[in-house]
């Protein structure tokens, strides 16, 4: 299996991009997200692939990091999710916000991805729900603080709000939903899995 590639950026596209190694030209499916992350073309990069082996065809796809590629994997895992939809879900979410839409059984927020309909949106939090578990701890932190926003130390429902602004939402409508919920006796992941409803249901 090919880990990754080293190499000079030849083409930059929307949806793909052609790397030069030692003179071959490799095409590799990218999300936006990659996209947005590369260097400009003649530069040299280094992308995580994932090898996709079918009947008619032989696929390379490349990811700025490796938990992307982590991520993709596990979403192919899911009945339903081709590799198309997977970039297209990976373009639309990062890691984080997949993570806490997952954890947060966010639906509406995963149907904004091209031919995510509602009924694989639910499978896909059916089945990630447990795997994107260590994620969503990774993207809140040790004690529930999102490691891309800061937050008040102890303060869980400062936390929720700002791992809601992470994955989207604006910070009225992340306070808004929060300040509905009784904070007592709740962990930030149970805050945010409130709020999630509560705007859901808006």
């Amino acid at each position: 299996m090919i880990a990754y590639l080293r190499g000079s950026l030849a083409v930059k596209q929307q949806g793909y991009v052609i790397m030069d190694v030692g003179g071959v030209g490799f095409r590799l499916n990218v999300s936006w997200q990659t996209l947005s992350q590369l260097p400009s073309e003649g530069e040299v990069c280094l992308l995580h692939t994932y090898f996709l082996v079918r009947e008619d065809a032989m696929e390379l796809y490349g990811f700025w990091s490796q938990r992307e590629q982590e991520c993709f994997a596990l979403l192919t895992s899911v009945t339903g999710v081709g590799p198309k939809v997977a970039l297209a879900i990976l373009s639309e979410l990062t890691c984080d916000q997949l993570a806490l839409a997952v954890a947060g059984e966010d639906v509406k927020r995963l149907t904004k991805a091209s031919g995510v309909g509602k009924k694989l949106a639910q499978r896909i939090v059916m089945e990630l729900a447990d795997k994107l578990a260590g994620d969503f701890a990774a993207t809140t932190g040790e004690g529930g603080s999102p490691a891309a926003l800061p937050a008040k130390a102890g303060d869980n429902a400062d936390e929720a709000i700002s791992a809601l602004v992470v994955l989207g939402y604006t910070q009225s409508e992340a306070l808004k939903a929060v300040r509905s919920i009784d904070p007592e006796g709740k962990t930030v992941e149970q805050l945010v899995k409130a709020a999630l409803k509560s705007l859901m249901r808006q």
